[in-house]
């Protein structure tokens, strides 16, 4: 039976089992417990602290977005695939004590809670990546979360909806104008989705689907920073689908009823992605612990400094990289993954159950779905585009589910035969999802009426 938490403070009597809190259940949080629990079984009491009851698997939302998978096919429920020792609660995290060993958290009703901790994982994860850059905050929306891709997936169906019924031409055209700002993967995969979503919409609703207007924005060039197979591929395929790549360029200022880019061109829209990056979850900030580029510094075998009770892993942590001396790893799944497995089994390691073990990783390649029958891959170093490369990404992706593949892979056999349904559901308005948020797992309800939609 699974532990139900009180409001007190809950602290392990002498003798009883050791506690351990992890602190996140995104990738790393979700592989730490999860490693944890198979070395030490029983042995160990596991506590997993996060604001939603499911892991998301996040590579896969680009496609809730656009309408080829349901939401609930890429959120995990924790309860039905963590092993029993390891108990769910759900709330977001106040404050950390590493005095005092606490760990205190607010569940989604307003209670407080608190419990003590014999070690701690910090897998805590990111946030959207912020610029002082006029309007950003006020008008633009990121993409993180489930919230977020329900409310992309309407605002997309609402603009093409609104634009086939209005007579104003310059109207028609911002809103059907679509403006993604960074060309790494989320902003690369969710502006190949997209596209081919609204593109489709047009067409079932009267429009020129040339009407419908992407525009790519990027410092650097697309999926910069991988192999150039990967961005070269990527990138052509978006051009020659329409999208205009503006490489080299970025905004200046962002307001109602458009962007201005730094070229000085104002485009036009109602929409503005923000996908730049990402930034450690600002929790770890007042936590006491020396930082790095905003992560918590920690060892090899991924102990805080100082506190070997402290783990951290994810993109909360700077992890240093063996294969790039003087770097910490990418935050990316993959490493928060991996990461996260070795946290497990080095906490078990210092409760006496193995040896700990330092992080290490090999580079088995990266996988891009650029939508429809397209996409790029590189496994082994073997570069694949195409459909053999579409092939790779979603054996890849169903393979790496921890569950929902059965349930997944039905809905990508349904979107390749049926048209996609175009249902708003207006579940998520544009104000609960803000993009300066430290929760974007979590839709926010400020204690005020809705103002209007921003895309009318």
């Amino acid at each position: 039976m699974r532990k139900q938490w009180g409001t007190g403070a809950d602290t392990p009597r002498a003798g009883s089992r050791p506690r351990v809190v992890v602190v996140g259940g995104g990738f790393a949080g979700y592989n730490a417990a999860r490693s944890l629990s198979r070395t030490m079984g029983d042995a160990v009491e596991i506590v997993l602290v996060s604001p939603t009851n499911y892991f998301l698997y996040l590579p896969l939302l680009p496609e809730v977005a656009s309408g080829v998978l349901e939401p609930r096919r890429i959120s995990v429920s924790l309860d039905d695939t963590l092993p029993s020792s390891v108990t769910h609660a759900q709330g977001e995290v106040d404050e950390l004590d590493l005095a005092q060993r606490t760990v205190r958290w607010m569940d989604p009703e307003g209670r407080h809670h608190a419990t003590s901790y014999d070690r701690l994982v910090l897998a805590v994860g990111s946030v959207h990546k912020l610029m002082p850059i006029p309007g950003l905050s006020e008008f633009a929306h990121g993409f993180r979360g489930i919230p977020e891709a329900l409310y992309t997936r309407d605002h997309l169906i609402r603009q093409i909806a609104l634009a086939a019924g209005s007579d104003d031409p310059e109207e028609r055209r911002a809103r059907c104008t679509f403006v993604v700002v960074g060309a790494g993967y989320t902003g690369t995969e969710v502006t190949a989705q997209g596209q081919l979503f609204t593109r489709d919409l047009a067409r079932a609703r009267g429009l020129d689907e040339d009407d419908v207007r992407w525009v790519l924005v990027s410092r650097g060039q697309v999926l910069a920073g991988l192999d150039q197979h990967l961005s070269a591929t990527a990138d052509q395929v978006l051009r020659e689908r329409g999208v205009e790549v503006r490489t080299g360029e970025t905004v200046e200022q962002v307001t109602s009823d458009g962007v201005r880019l730094d070229s000085g061109e104002h485009v036009p829209t109602r929409t503005l992605m923000w996908c730049v990056g990402v930034r450690p979850d600002p929790l770890i900030e007042d936590v006491g612990l020396e930082l790095a580029e905003g992560r918590v510094v920690v060892d090899p075998t991924l102990t805080v400094p100082g506190h070997p009770e402290v783990f951290a892993c994810g993109d909360a942590a700077a992890v240093p990289d063996p294969g790039r001396p003087g770097k910490f790893t990418a935050m990316t799944a993959q490493h928060a993954e991996r990461q996260g497995k070795l946290a497990g089994r080095n906490v078990a390691a210092s409760l006496g159950r193995g040896r700990a073990r330092r992080y290490r990783h090999r580079d088995l390649g990266f996988l891009v779905d650029l939508g429809s029958t397209d996409a790029a891959a590189n496994p082994l170093h073997l570069r694949l585009s195409g459909l053999p490369a579409k092939t790779i990404t979603r054996g890849y992706h169903l393979l790496s589910m921890p569950g929902n593949r059965l349930r997944t892979a039905a809905d990508w056999v349904l979107d390749a035969v049926l048209p996609r349904q175009s249902t708003q559901l207006g579940l998520v308005r544009s104000v609960s999802v803000p993009l300066d948020t430290s929760s974007p797992e979590v839709p926010h309800h400020p204690q005020m009426s809705f103002p209007p939609e921003r895309s009318g």
